[in-house]
């Protein structure tokens, strides 16, 4: 698949280092950037993923890179970041409805509305997961949250869960967005959707929105995914030999709760 690694600024569109370009395009997954976001992809099977070029997006993940932001700072920088991140996310998501209001003058105008009976499934990966959707009730009117959560074993990078809210058996029409601030090596976030997919759900029905995410997590994803999208701030680099994205936020849930290293 062409991976297409672009970044819009005011005047244009320019590309990555040539070298950070060769390290990301071993990704099997096509990368769109625009000035919309609006997921238009001509092949339904792949796996997208979206790094929309907005200024305040870009903003916020500064603050989130910077050790020197206190918890309380970095909670709400990652709570702002969400709520774009899911405003671009469902863009194209939310099931509506055609009806007609009357307005205050008289008048009948069509209106389109958010489907209320079909919520969103919104899936946190605890704990930091959690933060991203802070304020996301300003954005979806109507969503169902299943908390899951997993432990990561700092030797084998292994995650294993320790809690599972998820529904037992779900429609295949059924919408899920997962949060994680980060997708390093993709353990935790595989297991997450292939616990989605077991259940009767589909990957093209599913939405990914992180902060910051690295090559490792995005190939195992496009590897057995096709059709998932995913919505993030940044394509960092690389992982280290501890399993954390350079340049990475550092522990996001960690730094969300002051909790000490």
């Amino acid at each position: 698949m062409r991976s297409l690694l672009a970044q819009r600024p005011a005047g244009g569109v320019t590309r990555r280092s040539a070298a950070s370009a060769r390290r990301v395009a071993r990704v099997s997954l096509v990368v769109r950037a625009t000035a919309d976001a609006v997921p238009k992809p001509k092949k339904p099977q792949q796996m997208l993923v979206y790094a929309p070029p907005h200024p305040l997006i870009k903003h916020w993940l500064a603050l989130l890179r910077s050790e020197y932001t206190p918890p309380q700072m970095f909670r709400s920088a990652c709570a702002e970041l969400g709520r774009l991140l899911i405003y671009e996310a469902v863009r194209d998501f939310l099931p509506t409805i055609e009806q007609q209001v009357q307005t205050p003058l008289g008048a009948v105008a069509d209106a389109t509305l958010c489907d209320p009976t079909k919520p969103i499934k919104v899936v946190p990966i605890l704990r930091a997961g959690l933060v991203l959707l802070e304020q996301a009730g300003q954005v979806m009117p109507f969503q169902e949250t299943y908390h899951v959560g997993y432990v990561r074993d700092p030797k084998t990078l292994q995650a294993t869960a320790y809690l599972n809210k998820l529904p037992a058996k779900v429609s295949p029409d059924d919408l899920f967005l997962i949060t994680d601030p980060m997708l390093a090596t993709g353990g935790t976030i595989v297991q997450v959707i292939e616990d989605i997919v077991s259940r009767g759900g589909k990957a093209e029905n599913i939405r990914v929105v992180a902060v910051v995410v690295a090559p490792p997590a995005l190939k195992k994803l496009a590897d057995r995914f096709p059709g998932l999208k995913v919505y993030t701030a940044m394509i960092d680099e690389q992982v280290d030999e501890r399993g954390y994205i350079i340049p990475g936020l550092g522990d996001a849930g960690d730094r969300a709760y002051g909790t000490p290293h």
